[in-house]
């Protein structure tokens, strides 16, 4: 099937920000396809798929596991077969652990292998997959999900914060490869409420990194996945001048940096 509605994938949208640009993305009137990893969260991906189709738009969903590059091959030709396009793409799939980054003990080449596979690697293949079809409507994008921790090299665990640093130059040199097809941009969020601590942590533990980021920002406030997926809609569907560029959207949490 080919359709003049403008079709976004989102990996990693069954909670936290994937959730949110898909009900976004819906609610302007795009297409979306969806993934989720598991049987753990599939019930939470298909009420987002069917928040979508109550906000207007088409909601496509599958399982999928970034890690395979044959089954993100095999997703986007679903995707392709169901809709006959994809103008967006947004790498939303992501994992950590809390691991402190003083305990080197702790942290062995396993958990970095294990991390880089889902945060760099599997973004990688998803664009790889994505990129014919990004370029065939001359106005592609794609917007990685990074973290500041990419930035100020901090964050949950040391191989967490090195897989989006990684991820923000990934997103440099696509953004020169794709051109001028396509445009990538990344987005690089402090602690987001709801976002993938939320999945990783226990409640107290939570509470306590929440309280803890909150005190450490300049706004003293952490954001919502909706503020992101607001930022990711712009980048996909209103920049068409922004390509190659991390955006800070930490809450001035690299003003305290220092």
């Amino acid at each position: 099937m080919s359709t003049a509605t403008p079709v976004c994938l989102i990996t990693g949208s069954a909670t936290g920000i994937g959730a949110a640009c898909a009900r976004l993305f819906a609610r302007q009137g795009w297409s979306v396809a969806l993934s989720y990893l598991d049987e753990q969260t599939r019930a939470e991906a298909q009420a987002v798929a069917e928040d979508c189709e109550a906000a207007g738009g088409q909601a496509w969903l599958q399982t999928l596991d970034v890690r395979d590059d044959a089954a993100c091959q095999g997703y986007v030709q679903a995707v392709l077969a169901r809709f006959g396009r994809i103008d967006a793409l947004i790498n939303c799939a992501g994992t950590t652990r809390f691991i402190a980054h003083t305990d080197l003990a702790a942290l062995d080449a396993d958990e970095f292998h294990r991390t880089y596979e889902v945060n760099v690697v599997g973004a990688y293949q998803m664009v790889r997959a994505c990129a014919d079809a990004l370029k065939a409507g001359g106005q592609g994008a794609v917007v990685n999900i990074s973290s500041i921790g990419g930035v100020l090299g901090r964050g949950s665990s040391m191989a967490y914060a090195a897989s989006k640093g990684a991820l923000n130059t990934l997103t440099l040199s696509l953004a020169r490869s794709l051109a001028p097809q396509v445009r990538v941009n990344a987005i690089a969020p402090g602690f987001v409420d709801g976002g993938l601590p939320g999945r990783v942590l226990d409640e107290a533990h939570y509470a306590q990194v929440l309280a803890a980021q909150t005190a450490a920002s300049v706004l003293k406030r952490v954001s919502q996945p909706d503020e992101v997926a607001a930022l990711a809609w712009y980048l996909s569907a209103q920049a068409p001048g922004m390509t190659g560029a991390v955006l800070m959207m930490d809450n001035g949490l690299h003003l305290n940096a220092g």
